[in-house]
């Protein structure tokens, strides 16, 4: 007999795959309580808990009071997505690349230091890598690690493939993260390495990754090319969304 994790999960795998494929399209309601606990022999429980697992991926409306309906198909991206390039780019049908420009052993300073949450004089790990899209420049990734998660990167190949990959397979817990999304103009080595005119706006995504325990991993600066990537979310009212807008 199936437990009501394992019914939610079935559950909401059920609802999220019809969603994608438009069986029920954007502003049509979805089966009821009732009908989805006969469909799939189960208690309101794993229902519900399926209905707010799809709520938080932005897929259908709270149904305070009137039916759950569907919201405009945004594709959900995986925390591997999230994470990491290559594993993005698989996800969207594209062939990630990468080209190393240099890996580093160096002092913190204050901005790395304040961002890792260690002293200015403590050594961290830097990669710098153009990556590419489909084999053309798409972003300048820069990369930083504390020097205890930093040394796996220093016997990695970082132009063969995926660097959070690695770490995973080396045993470094990755467990949340967050970006901050804005825009900054080109700097000479930007743009020499995407190929385009000092002070092209180019999309920068900074991101902060941590342990299950709170403890920073990860300090990156990804600066993407215009018109290679974009984000996109889905926010319902009455509802937190996992959006905030914050002053620079």
């Amino acid at each position: 007999m199936k437990t009501a994790l394992q019914q939610h999960r079935e559950i909401a795998a059920y609802l999220r795959t019809a969603i994608h494929r438009g069986e029920f399209p954007p502003g049509d309601p979805l089966p009821s309580e009732a009908q989805l606990c006969e469909q799939f022999h189960s208690s309101r429980g794993p229902v519900r808990q399926a209905m707010a697992t799809l709520r938080s991926e932005g897929l259908i409306s709270s149904g305070r009071g009137r039916r759950t309906i569907v919201l405009d198909t945004v594709p959900t991206q995986s925390f591997d997505g999230v994470i990491s390039y290559s594993e993005w780019c698989r996800q969207s049908g594209f062939e990630p690349g990468q080209v190393t420009q240099s890996v580093t052993r160096h002092q913190a300073g204050p901005v790395l230091a304040a961002g890792l949450e260690i002293e200015p004089t403590d050594q961290v790990v830097t990669v710098f890598r153009l990556r590419l899209l489909n084999g053309a420049p798409a972003m300048v990734e820069r990369l930083n690690y504390p020097l205890d998660v930093g040394r796996h990167v220093l016997l990695f190949d970082t132009d063969s493939g995926s660097i959070y990959q690695h770490l995973l397979e080396s045993g470094v817990d990755v467990n949340n993260a967050t970006r901050t999304i804005d825009a900054v103009g080109a700097d000479p080595e930007d743009a020499r390495l995407l190929e385009v005119p000092e002070g092209t706006p180019l999309l920068r995504v900074r991101r902060r990754a941590f342990t299950s325990e709170g403890s920073p991993i990860e300090f990156s600066d990804d600066r993407y090319l215009q018109g290679t990537a974009s984000f996109t979310l889905n926010t319902v009212r009455g509802n937190p969304s996992p959006l905030s807008m914050v002053s620079p």
